[in-house]
């Protein structure tokens, strides 16, 4: 249980940095890449525990970098996609609202 929690601290971790270092944060909350980085490393958890990487001790530490790898890779990936596509979608309404007047 100890170990799902630090990988879920881990995650959500590499999610904040994400957001922070992300240009377009002000589109999008802090917890949106925080949060996808803990479900998809939890996800990718129960996943290889259930396969039985983490009963042996050569395959012990594949449930614990592997989930923390692709939960930063989500994290990187909600915030830049998510941000990019509201920032384009914001300064499309922006133009139009400036192309009425």
């Amino acid at each position: 249980m100890v170990a799902v929690v630090i990988i879920a601290l881990i995650a959500g971790a590499l999610g904040a940095i994400a957001w922070a270092v992300d240009k377009y944060r002000t589109t999008f909350g802090a917890l949106l890449p925080a949060g996808a980085a803990v479900a998809a490393s939890l996800i990718v958890w129960m996943i290889t525990m259930a396969a039985g990487l983490g009963s042996a001790t050569a395959t012990a530490w594949i449930p614990w970098i592997l989930s923390i790898a692709v939960g930063g890779a989500v994290a990187w990936a909600t915030a830049g996609f998510i941000g990019r596509a509201r920032h384009a979608h914001q300064l499309e309404k922006i133009n139009a609202i400036l192309h009425m007047h």
